[in-house]
């Protein structure tokens, strides 16, 4: 857990304020050192927001005497060191939970997949959901804010800005730039001096996977970094709309409606063969079929666009699965950071 001191006041808060309100003074980002457990209650009795029981509500405290609760399925003792174990395979999935502070969330989630190498030098790619031309609070695209908080991220891990592009395109007559501007999109770039990449203005190589044969951007292979950065929701006829939905994105206008009217199950499938990339998922507010907007306040990560797709059905309590996910046991999937079963929330209403 992440916390904010002022400088001066010595202040403390769980969440960025921006400036202590006593001195005026930009506060400053604490991080934890050692973590202990110093307080410990089970819970037996299910709740809508928390079915699945026992489970135990842990107090923690770090170095600097910062205390905090969290929630846990595995049992502690008190005074035992809390730690996360970090999974370097590239199938593995993290997951953390946020409330106030989404740059811990993403920094966290990165972590916990042993990070990304960065340096001034790195091409990086940014793809966003950006499908609708709506507000950010329909939660329908990458809200501006979890782009914003993902280049601070890459700020400080040493990304040069004039290195980095925010790539998308439209694949029906709405243009892309309004896309951008209703979903605020655009300011976030503005504000970073980065020009968002219109993908239909590229070129695109024809490639061959498995028996598919479509066209896909030049940029999923000419940058040193993808980080995919869907916006986690349900749809009604696809069921999920996650990260391997997202990287259709990469794909020509032809090759996309082509797919989208015979089928796209199939290449789904398949994209992680196609494209190597870094997944970031939002599942913070999420859209139901109904367009209900419920809060699952949730960061996934994973080199594996696939996995992670699999991951928040599971966590989401999604039962009825699309076909490019059915045959992929959850139980076979590492996770790390936070773990399935503390999170486990159905956000699909069933009446």
């Amino acid at each position: 857990m992440a916390f904010y001191q002022c400088p001066k006041c010595k202040n403390k808060w769980q969440y960025n304020i921006s400036k202590c309100p006593d001195c005026f003074s930009d506060i400053e980002r604490m991080k934890n050192g050692k973590v202990k457990v110093v307080g410990i209650s089970k819970v037996s009795i299910p709740t809508i927001l928390h079915p699945k029981v026992p489970y135990f509500v842990l107090i923690l405290e770090d170095e600097k005497g910062n205390r905090w609760v969290q929630k846990s399925v595995e049992e502690y003792n008190i005074n035992d060191e809390f730690t996360l174990i970090p999974q370097k395979s590239k199938q593995a999935v993290s997951i953390w939970k946020t409330k106030y502070d989404i740059f811990e969330a993403i920094e966290k989630t990165i972590q916990l997949l042993g990070g990304l190498k960065i340096n001034k030098d790195s091409k990086i790619l940014i793809l966003p959901t950006l499908t609708v031309a709506k507000h950010p609070y329909f939660r329908e695209n990458t809200s501006p804010d979890f782009l914003e908080n993902l280049l601070e991220f890459l700020k400080q891990t040493g990304a040069n800005f004039k290195n980095i592009k925010i790539a998308t395109q439209s694949f029906d007559n709405v243009p892309v730039e309004a896309l951008a501007q209703k979903s605020q999109l655009s300011n976030v770039a503005l504000k970073y001096k980065i020009s968002p990449l219109d993908l239909s203005k590229e070129k695109f190589i024809k490639k061959e996977a498995s028996g598919f044969s479509f066209e896909i951007s030049n940029q999923a292979f000419e940058n040193d970094l993808i980080i995919n950065t869907p916006a986690l929701k349900l749809d009604p006829e696809l069921k999920i709309m996650g990260a391997t939905n997202n990287l259709l994105t990469l794909l020509s206008k032809d090759s996309y409606l082509f797919f989208k009217e015979k089928g796209r199950e199939g290449l789904l499938k398949k994209m992680n063969e196609v494209v190597s990339c870094f997944n970031l998922a939002e599942g913070i507010a999420v859209k139901r079929t109904d367009k209900i907007i419920t809060y699952l306040g949730l960061v996934f990560a994973s080199f594996d666009s696939l996995n992670l797709d699999r991951t928040f059905a599971e966590t989401a309590i999604i039962k009825d699965l699309p076909e490019y996910l059915k045959d992929i046991k959850i139980e076979n999937i590492l996770i790390a950071g936070r773990q399935i079963d503390e999170l486990k929330y159905q956000i699909q209403a069933t009446y």
